[in-house]
């Protein structure tokens, strides 16, 4: 058992999961808001021997050579990399600080909104602006997924199964995918080829620059589901100056460092608002925050 563990921000955990907490630490303290900079965020952790945190706040190499009593670390948001983590989590690993986050908790939420934006625009719901000078139906799509992770895999089965042409870039190509009927292409050869195009990044992985948008050309679609830009902003600013080009994302981090005129454009679209963040995925969430903290003190009893 941990002696004091402290939530340095807000990490959306449910109720129940708050309540969980104390069956793994004698003192539990929740703070309710996002700490200003590292010296509140040293002064909330104080003696603690756990931390968690949410994706709002960094916890840095002079935070972490400051806290001499920490043993854990857990991320309450996605852990896609050490060198994309908000945490120093090298630095964590000198000072024998144990360091979880979690994964693929939102996932459907971001199908479900990637289908309504796509559904909307291909039929022109509710007064939206129509692909084409028809409605069209998902069946026959030529989509392209940049990144075949757990959502991009995801939103890549939902669309087959409404009948769309799947071809994906990755890596490497998966047998799986290939075994599912999804076409693996080399990223220039996809974006030419493609007339939707989703790009499922992990964090600050840009693939997509001038050279990149000038092969898209116009009449192309582009949804960005990634946490952040998977892309040049300042190219994409300059791609959708082209006839008939779209761009979709539910956060307005996810389009990049753009001017706030950039939201006001008629062929850009942002609900403002994280597709992921559902009810459903804050029970996940709270389930992989949990499963964490009891792997971490196993590990260190053993």
């Amino acid at each position: 058992m941990f002696q004091k563990l402290v939530a340095i921000e807000p990490v959306s955990l449910i109720p129940s999961a708050e309540e969980a907490l104390h069956r793994y630490a004698k003192e539990v303290v929740l703070y309710p808001d996002v700490p200003a900079d590292d010296e509140e965020i040293l002064h909330r952790i104080a003696d603690a021997d756990a931390v968690l945190v949410s994706y709002t706040s960094c916890i840095t190499r002079s935070v972490i050579e400051r806290c001499p009593n920490v043993r854990y670390i857990g991320m309450c948001c996605s852990l896609y990399s050490e060198a994309s983590a908000n945490v120093d989590i090298a630095c964590a690993r000198e000072h024998g600080i144990r360091v979880l986050g979690i994964r693929d908790y939102g996932d459907r939420g971001v199908v479900e909104y990637v289908l309504h934006e796509l559904t909307g625009l291909l039929h022109g719901f509710h007064g939206a602006p129509m692909l084409r000078d028809e409605p069209v139906e998902i069946t026959g799509l030529k989509v392209g997924v940049v990144g075949l992770g757990v959502s991009g895999r995801m939103i890549a089965e939902a669309l087959a199964f409404m009948g769309a042409d799947i071809s994906y870039f990755a890596r490497s190509p998966k047998p799986d995918a290939e075994a599912a009927g999804m076409t693996f292409k080399p990223l220039h050869q996809l974006l030419e080829e493609s007339e939707i195009i989703f790009t499922c990044l992990n964090k600050n992985v840009l693939l997509l620059h001038k050279e990149e948008f000038d092969l898209m050309g116009s009449g192309k679609v582009l949804f960005n589901t990634s946490i952040g830009p998977g892309f040049d902003s300042d190219a994409l600013s300059e791609w959708l100056n082209l006839p008939n080009t779209h761009f979709f994302c539910d956060t307005k981090a996810a389009a990049g460092p753009v001017e706030d005129s950039f939201f006001d454009r008629p062929n850009v679209r942002c609900v403002n608002m994280s597709a992921g963040r559902t009810k459903q995925a804050f029970v996940l969430l709270s389930q992989k925050v949990l499963a964490n903290i009891e792997t971490a003190l196993n590990e260190m009893e053993c």
